[in-house]
């Protein structure tokens, strides 16, 4: 006889939430829990960042910024495309 149990560990000082994956369309989706919401003020059309980190994934409200009249959104954009093609030079640069 299997049986399945779930375990939510207080690791240091990290509370440790468990959620089940459901489907949404094509895509895969995770409800919050309601006090995890209320910590990180976030409500339904919100956006969130996803950031890959050695196995795990931290979540995080994406931050807005309001663009000073003077820059084009799609300057910035191109600025971060090339910035990001080339990272690995950048990453060299900042390690030497």
């Amino acid at each position: 006889m299997n049986k399945t149990i779930k375990l939510n560990q207080k690791k240091s000082d990290h509370n440790v939430y468990s959620r089940k994956i459901g489907r949404m369309g094509n895509s895969l989706g995770v409800s919050f829990p309601k006090l995890l919401a209320e910590k990180l003020d976030i409500s339904q059309g919100d956006e969130i960042e996803f950031v890959e980190n050695d196995g795990e994934i931290i979540l995080r409200k994406a931050r807005q910024i309001e663009l000073p009249k003077n820059i084009r959104l799609e300057v910035l954009e191109a600025f971060y495309d090339v910035f990001e093609e080339d990272r690995a030079i950048f990453d060299d640069l900042k390690d030497r």
